[in-house]
């Protein structure tokens, strides 16, 4: 199933809070690949992770150099949360 995401925003420790077309945002935790293989960069430099983005093209977040994560783990992660929250729309 494909969720597209339509609003990101780093937070501390890997994290980003996440909005979705369905409404559905809250937050993920990424700490789990910060350091390993092409997300090595986000431990190597500081600010690195802090450019997300959302592709518009492929509906998920997006950081320089074609990193990316896929958008069913981000909103499998925001559902399992306790702080997800599905607004009005």
């Amino acid at each position: 199933m494909w969720y597209d995401v339509v609003a990101v925003r780093p937070l501390a420790d890997f994290r980003v809070w996440v909005r979705f077309a369905d409404g559905l945002e809250g937050e993920a935790d990424l700490s789990d690949l910060a350091g390993k293989g092409v997300f090595k960069q986000w431990t190597d430099d500081p600010g690195a992770f802090e450019q997300v983005r959302v592709d518009p093209q492929s509906g998920t977040i997006v950081w320089p150099g074609e990193l990316d994560v896929a958008s069913d783990r981000l909103y499998d992660e925001v559902t399992a949360s306790s702080g997800s929250v599905r607004s009005g729309r």
